[in-house]
Formats: structure tokens, sequence, C-alpha cells
């Protein structure tokens, strides 16, 4: 399965800008979907930020549209997530994820998250 790290995150106030890395590691061998995840609330589901398959189909979530851009280096196994126009709506845990198959196990694996504060 996959190991993933991220990093990045922080207090920025209002209309500020982060962007959050994701170191990916492990035995993958072939990978579905990546992508950017959060939880706004400790205890609350996580919801999809922003989804890559393995086709190429982006999806975000309509709340991060034009502010959001997601960004992959394949030759160092990183995911970045560039944030925009940060809102204190943005405030969160947020995670990267990679679902794919380790031999003939198919895994979906998060990070342990990055807090980011959007504050004035």
């Amino acid at each position: 399965q996959a190991d993933l790290v991220e990093s990045g995150g922080g207090s920025v106030q209002p209309g500020g800008s982060l962007t959050l890395s994701c170191d990916i590691s492990g035995n993958i061998d072939a990978v579905h979907e990546v992508g950017w995840y959060r939880r706004q609330v400790p205890g609350q589901q996580r919801e999809e930020v922003v989804t890559v398959t393995k086709d190429g189909k982006t999806k975000y979530a309509d709340s991060v549209k034009g502010r959001f851009t997601i960004g992959r280096d394949n030759a160092k196994n990183m995911l970045f997530l560039q944030m925009k126009n940060l809102e204190p709506e943005d405030t969160a845990s947020y995670y990267c994820s990679v679902s794919g198959d380790s031999g003939k196990t198919f895994f979906d694996s998060f990070g342990p998250g990055t807090q980011v504060t959007v504050s004035s």
C-alpha cells in the first residue's frame, strides 16, 4: 500500500495562499486515483476537495473551483495542492489520498493530515 505524508499547512490570513505537498512512497503497482480531502470538524467525515482518476479526469468541489489546483510530480512521487484566495471556511485538516493496487491487493490510503487555518 501507499505511505503518504502531507506538509505545508499553516496559518494564513483570508485572501492568502498556501501550497500543500504530499510525499508518496510504498509498494504501488498501479494507481487508480489521487486526490485531496479535508475534514473541517474533528470526527466529521472527510470531504472530497479534488480527485484525479488514472484517465486524467479531474473533479473539484464547487467550493474550491477556481481557487485550488492539484499538481503532481511523478518523478519525485509527490502530489501538491495549490490554494489561493483562501477563506475562513477553508480551515480544515487536509489529507492526500492514493488508491491503487499493490500486487493483487487494492488499497485506499490517506496521510495523517496537515492543518490549514485561515483567520484574520
